[in-house]
């Protein structure tokens, strides 16, 4: 690890460490709009449960969610080269994912520790 890296996370103690929440933010932002984009559905299925859990972490940094952002795709406008399935395919399936996002958050929320 680059201890002069200004990104590498800061050591606190052993199970801590800082991160800029402006930079938390940027990262979990672009997670939700590239997951709320894309219709690939091993994408969707493998990253949903971390985005859920970055998430909770940005919520309890402060950092200001909006459910679902102004400027979301139509899901349907942007492909994925692949063979399509239900659930990617579905014309909510944005709107949908962002619902699961939302729930699954919030549940993690009351069992992760503080």
């Amino acid at each position: 690890m680059d201890r002069t890296d200004p990104t590498t996370p800061k050591s606190v103690n052993a199970r801590e460490c800082q991160i800029d929440p402006v930079a938390l933010g940027t990262f979990v932002d672009t997670l939700v709009q590239q997951h709320v984009r894309t219709n690939h559905a091993v994408l969707i299925a493998l990253s949903e449960g971390f985005i859920a859990t970055m998430l909770v972490l940005a919520r309890r940094a402060g950092i200001e969610l909006t459910w679902p952002p102004d400027d979301a795709p139509d899901p349907r406008t942007i492909a994925d080269i692949q063979v399509p399935s239900a659930a990617a395919d579905s014309t909510t399936g944005a709107r949908a994912r962002w619902d699961r996002l939302r729930d699954t958050s919030r549940t993690l929320s009351t069992r992760m520790a503080r």
